[in-house]
């Protein structure tokens, strides 16, 4: 079984590929139903694949873990994560998570894809060299990845960047707390009032009201409702307004 979590399909494209390979099923996390009791064949993977945020598995990924209900416990636990540079101690809080429920994670991989964090000075989407660059190298990585998880090989292998543990003990705990918020979003004049950002938003954080978009509290920041917009009418304060989207296509990576 591979859950998945994604806002711009870098993931979802990860566990779809792994899926395909292993014949495995796989779920959008934001789909279930937490309170159902998933089936679990016995010796079946339990995979997890989502994106790095702020140097750490989503809040919702932890979350959905320490709710998720099984109909028995799974003897290979491992994870895929996808980051746009380096993934800081996304391991070590993603085994914690794990442990607390009992179990032990086996292996957990990275895989480098295009950026998507365009919410702060300094941060954008990759130039279109880059971007192709990335999805070349990211398909010729998840091979290797593919082959270690299809043989349920244990250990971890994952860039964690410079300064790991500061960037994942120190500065994420201050991006939870002051950005992991919707209060700045908004919408521009250029907002036709199509619905699109609310119609990808995994959490259904977004409702019309008089065809505008209004945003909830319940934002894990995954930002799809600014990438998929399709006029460039969401906005995060002032930070965005000259900054790049991305949405992964298939054909970025030739399969």
């Amino acid at each position: 079984m591979i859950l998945y979590f994604s806002g711009t399909g870098n993931s979802r494209w990860v566990a779809q590929q792994l899926a395909a390979v292993s014949k495995e099923r796989v779920y959008d996390l934001a789909g279930l139903f937490l309170s159902d009791v998933y089936e679990l064949e016995k010796g079946e993977p339990l995979g997890f694949v989502f994106p790095v945020h702020a140097w750490g598995p989503p809040e919702m990924v932890m979350r959905c873990i320490s709710q998720l209900k099984l109909s028995s416990a799974p003897d290979y636990v491992y994870f895929v994560c996808t980051c746009g540079d380096d993934t800081g101690k996304t391991e070590e809080l993603f085994c914690k998570v794990v442990a607390r429920r009992g179990w032990r994670c086996e292996a957990g991989f990275s895989i480098v894809m295009p950026n998507t964090y365009v919410c702060l000075p300094g941060f954008d989407v990759d130039a279109e060299t880059v971007e192709k660059e990335k999805c070349g190298k990211a398909k010729e990585r998840l091979a290797l990845v593919e082959e270690r998880v299809f043989w349920k090989k244990h250990g971890f292998d994952c860039k964690e960047g410079r300064m790991p543990w500061l960037k994942t003990y120190v500065l994420r705990p201050l991006f939870i707390r002051f950005l992991m918020s919707a209060k700045a979003f908004h919408v521009t004049d250029a907002c036709i009032s199509c619905g699109e950002c609310g119609k990808v938003c995994p959490v259904h954080n977004i409702r019309m009201i008089s065809g505008r978009p209004l945003w909830g509290d319940d934002c894990t920041m995954c930002l799809a409702c600014y990438h998929h917009c399709p006029k460039h009418a969401v906005a995060y304060g002032r930070q965005t307004a000259k900054k790049g989207q991305y949405i992964f296509h298939k054909e970025s990576v030739g399969r």
